[in-house]
């Protein structure tokens, strides 16, 4: 599938080394004044080549827009664009044509379709996720009194040890992890220039708060807001978990204590649903994390096969996040964004 959404849908094209990537959105309602600068911004912010700390791949990652648009606001029709791929180094996966690199998609992705764009990972790289963040670039807007912020709230075993109640969201793109508290956030920036210098590479948490969201998105069987929300999240590459409120922690605790009681406006005085109760939004703020995996390929030599299931010593080249969360942050948001405007929408129609 390359589609996401039901009313607010975006289908998209393109592999890592093509001529570009790019996608239409469908179902965005007409007459909404777009921020092209802020749209912009949010590519900025996924871009590779911004630090020490992310990939060298510079792209500037200019998008472009073909249809449902005139004038500074949409149309109602469908918003096609494309953003061109302009530093490939395509030769840099020549050694990859017949080798499988380790916990990729290389070796699934062959035996699934028979063939594969070795370039990069192709389809299956994470230069897709470009067109996800003008997408939700485009939701953020439809959604202006909701507010959406990511942050980075662990690298490795370097941790944020706050409640985001306490921290700043105003801070977090004041350093290039995208942590919003200081002195974390440099202890995870030399762990990461550590483990680069080392040619390996780390994995993290990315935290993300939505305010404002209001109450009654999402439906009480099969498109709980939690659901649809964990299916967009887990489709991020190298994104191995995802818990909302108390998640895992909750096993561990009794009903008594992990019950949200109420106030006697409806809000909770807890918020250990994050935000979600029987599927649904309850006006509270909506709190979840999303654990990713250390990136795949490392600078440093590895056993692996080739196509004719022969071992063989598989060493990366190219050029590599050493830890992917920094830049997965604006992603993060986007996929939220997308969901909860794809909710917003429905939800109209939800009663009379």
């Amino acid at each position: 599938m390359n589609s996401i959404g039901r009313l607010f849908r975006l289908t998209t094209f393109g592999e890592s080394h093509g001529d570009s990537i790019g996608g239409i959105l469908d179902g965005c309602p007409a007459g909404l004044s777009l921020d092209f600068e802020l749209i912009q911004s949010e590519l900025d912010r996924r871009k590779p080549g911004q630090s020490t700390i992310t990939t060298e791949r510079k792209e500037s990652d200019v998008v472009k827009f073909h249809s449902g648009i005139f004038e500074g606001k949409t149309t109602g029709a469908s918003i096609g664009f494309s953003i061109v791929n302009s530093n490939q180094n395509s030769k840099d996966y020549s050694h990859l044509k017949e080798s499988f690199r380790p916990s990729h998609s290389d070796f699934t992705y062959s035996k699934k379709y028979g063939l594969r764009d070795y370039r990069g990972g192709g389809r299956s790289s994470a230069r897709e996720t470009a067109n996800w963040v003008v997408a939700g670039a485009i939701a953020k807007q439809l959604l202006s009194q909701v507010k959406i912020n990511a942050y980075v709230s662990s690298v490795g075993p370097v941790f944020i040890d706050k409640n985001y109640s306490e921290l700043d969201f105003s801070k977090i793109e004041n350093n290039t992890v995208r942590c919003p508290d200081e002195a974390t956030a440099q202890n995870m920036i030399e762990l990461i220039e550590s483990i680069k210098s080392e040619g390996d590479t780390v994995g993290g948490v990315i935290s993300c708060v939505v305010q404002n969201a209001g109450i009654g998105l999402g439906e009480p069987i099969f498109n709980k807001l939690h659901a649809n929300l964990g299916h967009a999240l887990l489709s991020i590459n190298a994104v191995k978990g995802v818990e909302f409120g108390s998640g895992f922690c909750a096993s561990e605790m009794r009903g008594s204590e992990h019950n949200d009681l109420f106030n006697t406006d409806g809000t909770t005085k807890t918020n250990r649903s994050g935000g979600i109760q029987g599927g649904i939004s309850n006006g509270m703020d909506i709190y979840f994390r999303v654990a990713f995996k250390p990136a795949s390929t490392i600078m440093q030599s590895q056993q692996s096969i080739n196509n004719s299931g022969q071992e063989i010593a598989l060493d990366a080249k190219g050029r590599h996040d050493p830890c992917v969360v920094p830049r997965a942050v604006p992603i993060v948001e986007a996929m939220t964004a997308m969901v909860l405007a794809d909710f917003y929408l429905l939800n109209r129609t939800s009663k009379l």
